[in-house]
């Protein structure tokens, strides 16, 4: 297969992450509010499904460009000179590492997002003041830990699965596979690890939401996970599956799908 290059998969991987977390963010805010402690109801219901749109979209951009930079660069390194049947894991390596970067990005604006999908802030202006003078600047990457936690076994099911349909596809038709090949490939591999990583998911988003329904601070990964299933068991840690596996299925259709067509189009402009 062509290599991409580090500038083709920066501007590639920014286009598709914006293109995913505008067009699908009602979806998400339906999810956050399904996880968060006060309920659904009191988190905001369907009210005001927008809240937090801005701060995800100054986010997607820089996030999912670092990621399929970083990304596309350690898999090429990774897999150069390395036995076929060892590239699944030279993916799973090269996405972790995109994920541990995109993450110094992402955490900042998931933050401000959740708060205000939660009902927590009306505005980003008033969301950035409180974070900021509760505990400066670290206030931003309260939860990175957690997000790194969830992000790192959602790509470690993701990646190989979506590099290893896209060869599938590719080998039983004699040719590479088209745009829409590869973003029907993502959306399979990104509903599975979706829904395999929810539980992770759900205490990430109650750590960055800070406190429960009676104002008590989470403190640890460990302490709100048991603090999560005693509200509800399994099914508490499964809050939001639905909407979290739709949206993530619908976007990984869309977010690759825009990356490999920008790919295409970038490939020769930019190289």
């Amino acid at each position: 297969a062509q290599e991409t290059s580090f500038r083709v998969a920066l501007v590639a991987g920014g286009a598709a992450g914006t293109a995913v977390d505008v067009a699908l963010f009602p979806i998400d805010t339906v999810k956050t509010r399904l996880q968060a402690p006060e309920g659904f109801l009191k988190a905001g219901g369907f009210r005001g499904i927008y809240n937090g749109l801005a701060s995800a979209a100054a986010g997607s951009a820089p996030g999912a460009a670092l990621f399929f930079s970083t990304y596309e660069l350690m898999k090429q390194r990774l897999t150069q000179g390395t036995e076929e049947r060892y590239h699944p894991a030279c993916y799973m390596a090269a996405s972790s590492m995109g994920e541990v970067a995109a993450c110094m990005v992402r955490v900042p604006t998931e933050n401000v997002k959740q708060k205000m999908q939660a009902g927590h802030f009306k505005t980003n202006g008033e969301a950035l003041s409180s974070i900021w003078n509760a505990r400066g600047a670290l206030g931003f990457y309260q939860g990175y830990a957690m997000t790194v936690f969830r992000e790192i076994p959602f790509v470690l099911i993701q990646f190989p699965l979506y590099e290893g349909l896209k060869k599938r596809w590719s080998q039983h038709q004699g040719s590479p596979s088209t745009p829409i090949q590869s973003a029907l490939c993502g959306s399979v591999a990104g509903g599975i690890a979706a829904a395999a990583t929810t539980p992770l998911d759900v205490v990430k988003t109650r750590l960055m939401l800070g406190r429960d329904s009676k104002g008590v601070a989470y403190t640890g990964i460990a302490s709100t996970f048991r603090r999560v299933y005693e509200e509800g068991g399994v099914g508490r840690l499964l809050s939001g599956v639905g909407p979290r596996t739709m949206w993530i299925s619908i976007g990984g259709c869309v977010f690759f799908g825009a990356y490999e067509t920008s790919k295409e189009l970038l490939t020769g402009v930019l190289d």
